[in-house]
């Protein structure tokens, strides 16, 4: 759970990893098929490896640099902050305080340097020239390429194949894997917790190939029933889509080694069956694999092309049609070397202590209502709380946190309508923490959200007081107001009527103005 999370992608760039491209080797291990979804496929039926990160990946920083991350006095967000110059910014004249880095996390100075003198000194296309700056892209390129395989312990270079985001890496296995090898009345088990990105792509290719798609409900604790699932495995079932943290829910509850092991004991013929199919020649594997129906054609991912047929690749570049997003992915690289240059396991450290500190001081404020399971000696919380407060819309509350205070947090349904539906809810607010946030950016926005849930409640009273008939109306997701004379408001200008309104309140109902 958390390797994947405090390795969130720092660049655009994502990467994709197909195992048994090379000759067949004798090995006990299972071929796999790994994108940035954590849920790890495999040929049919599904068996799943887990690898730990590489405790040796290489790191361009200087050594002066790393030592200065080891200051156990000082937390790590404040050793970090400074490598993040987005984060030092005023947002309507607040402070900007980000908790929205399950959306998007920042990017480090050292990132934008490599973008930056890509860009400047050896902007070319890979593969393709001759000339210098052209080789000195491709090496840079396919540098970034040994530096993820080293970072995920990938046998080698040629497993990785880089997307344009995590979406994009689900549908090539979808449409690829899921049209070549899905038939008519197979099973696809998910949960309803699923990411849209994990679940639509499914939902399409079982349009086109006739399968099924079955999905497992929560527990009374707000996790993946892995029971359940268990329950609905057959010797129909071709895939099992599992999230591995819920970006709403927040925490892993399943453990894949449990989940083989307890399939193993409830259809011990089946999964003999599947240890059995698994354990053939690589390269049968990959003949049958790589027969793709769906891929992007063009230049870079073909081998011979006539008129009236082409010949491929072979992978990564069969992948990797076009121009890729070149300083992307050394921009990704460089994001390898910083993130082990502080060391992963310092990083999900902190970031547990981050989520426990966040959980608890959610509970702190009233009428609100937290998703996802209590964090426990079973149960680790992602650093993110999804959340709601008792009569007021996640998108008004997200909306007065920034422009009143800089918060930024974000709200709606964070691609995941259906486990909103399951939860009976619209839309949720969500706060999320990286390594480079400290504990008092999660005090500010304490402070911060009790004070705007205070804003809410003293329009509710100016009524009661008969200060006036402000309501407040909604409209495309924005905060509006509408006044007595019928005006509709934006944003801006509702903010001046009710810091007006607050402040009339204040006087009437003798309440301390606050600084």
């Amino acid at each position: 759970m958390f390797k994947s999370v405090a390795a969130k992608m720092i660049t655009s760039t994502t990467t994709m990893e197909f195992t048994s491209f090379r000759k067949p080797t004798p090995t006990t291990s299972i071929p796999l098929i790994r994108f940035p979804n954590p849920n790890r496929l495999n040929r049919i039926p599904i068996r799943i490896r887990l690898r730990r990160f590489s405790s040796s990946s290489s790191c361009s920083l200087s050594a002066s640099s790393a030592a200065s991350y080891e200051n156990e006095s000082v937390s790590l967000g404040h050793l970090t902050r400074s490598d993040f110059p987005i984060l030092h910014q005023k947002v309507n004249e607040k402070k900007l305080v980000y908790l929205d880095n399950a959306a998007t996390s920042q990017k480090p100075s050292v990132v934008l340097t490599a973008l930056k003198n890509y860009y400047e000194s050896y902007n070319a296309n890979v593969h393709r020239g001759v000339h210098k700056l052209s080789k000195l892209a491709t090496d840079d390129y396919e540098l970034a390429r040994k530096k993820v395989a080293s970072f995920i312990n990938a046998g080698d270079p040629c497993e990785i194949v880089f997307t344009k985001n995590a979406t994009e890496a689900i549908n090539l296995v979808a449409y690829s894997w899921g049209l070549s090898n899905l038939r008519r009345g197979d099973e696809i088990i998910l949960t309803v917790a699923e990411h849209h990105s994990a679940m639509v792509p499914w939902q399409l290719v079982a349009q086109k190939s006739g399968a099924v798609l079955r999905f497992a409900s929560l527990t009374e604790d707000e996790v993946p029933d892995a029971g359940a699932i268990l329950e609905m495995m057959s010797k129909k079932t071709k895939l099992v889509v599992v999230h591995h943290v819920s970006n709403i829910l927040c925490a892993q509850h399943i453990s894949f080694n449990e989940f083989l092991t307890n399939q193993t004991r409830a259809e011990p013929e089946l999964t003999q069956r599947y240890e059995v199919e698994n354990s053939k020649a690589r390269g049968e594997f990959i003949t049958e694999y790589f027969c793709f129906r769906w891929c992007s054609g063009g230049g870079e991912m073909i081998s011979d092309v006539y008129l009236d047929h082409s010949t491929y690749a072979d992978p990564p570049s069969r992948f990797e049609a076009g121009t890729p997003a070149i300083g992307e992915a050394i921009g990704l690289g460089a994001a390898i070397d910083y993130l082990s240059g502080i060391g992963m396991q310092k990083i999900h450290d902190y970031e547990m202590e981050l989520a426990d500190y966040l959980y608890e001081s959610l509970q702190s404020v009233p009428n609100l209502r937290i998703y996802g399971p209590k964090p426990s000696w079973t149960v680790q919380r992602a650093a993110l709380c999804s959340f709601n407060v008792e009569n007021i819309q996640s998108t008004d509350l997200a909306t007065l946190l920034d422009q009143l205070h800089g918060v930024a947090i974000r709200s709606g349904h964070h691609c995941a309508q259906p486990l909103h539906r399951h939860l009976g809810i619209n839309a949720s607010a969500r706060a999320s923490l990286y390594f480079y946030n400290t504990k008092d950016d999660v005090d500010y926005f304490i402070e911060a959200l009790k004070d705007t849930i205070t804003f809410f409640s003293a329009i509710r009273k100016m009524q009661t007081l008969h200060l006036g008939r402000t309501l407040w109306r909604r409209r495309d997701d924005q905060l509006l107001f509408l006044s007595m004379n019928g005006l509709l408001l934006w944003p801006d200008t509702a903010c001046e009527i009710v810091r007006e309104a607050w402040g009339v309140y204040e006087s009437k109902s003798g309440m301390p103005r606050k600084k």
